[in-house]
């Protein structure tokens, strides 16, 4: 191989380390991956694996710089189904020192858009203080400001969600359907006729 090709080969977006990603797919959230020596062959990420993952993203929630109890909110919304992320999460959600960390949470698990999010998120509005609720309303804002579909479809898995029978859930998912009525999304479904 020519210097040159090497150089393109290393330049190319799917060639990240010794991971080989394919062109169709988009690698961010996905558990599938195929290496270099099994091309082929495919290998799922282990319940292992995610548990290290997540353990990492754990220690990195108590950090004292915000910057990295951010990110470790917006990545572990991703592993949101473990149990052992809950507690963590929740603490992000109503973090005491910096509400960047509360919002960058709040938005990644509304961007889930489904019940673990909704639920997580919802416990967390339970017990906001006022300013912790005004940041969450405003992930609420940045993630189901655009299509009404969304925003319907989220009132409809919080109208679920009131009937959990966690309490804070219950009072949570009310709040977040006051919240999400009150959005008037820029897109909506056309209109044929």
């Amino acid at each position: 191989m020519t210097n040159a090709a090497a150089r393109a080969r290393r330049a190319t977006p799917q060639h990240v380390g010794r991971i080989v990603l394919p062109d169709n797919k988009s690698w961010l959230g996905r558990s599938r991956w195929t290496s270099r020596r099994g091309r082929g062959k495919n290998a799922f990420m282990s319940n292992e694996v995610r548990a290290a993952v997540v353990v990492g993203l754990i220690e990195l929630a108590g950090s004292p710089d915000c910057r990295d109890r951010a990110d470790a909110g917006r990545c572990l919304a991703r592993f949101a189904e473990m149990p052992e992320t809950r507690g963590p999460l929740l603490g992000l959600l109503l973090d005491n020192c910096d509400t960047c960390v509360t919002r960058a949470t709040a938005e990644a698990l509304l961007r889930r858009q489904d019940m673990v999010g909704f639920a997580l998120v919802g416990s967390g509005l339970a017990a906001a203080d006022p300013d912790h609720t005004d940041w969450i309303h405003t992930a609420v804002l940045d993630v189901f400001g655009v299509f009404s579909r969304d925003r319907d479809a989220a009132v409809r898995e919080c109208e679920v969600l009131t009937g959990a029978p966690d309490e804070h859930v219950r009072r949570g998912a009310s709040r977040l359907i006051v919240m999400l009525a009150g959005i008037n999304p820029i897109l909506h479904p056309a209109l044929n006729g």
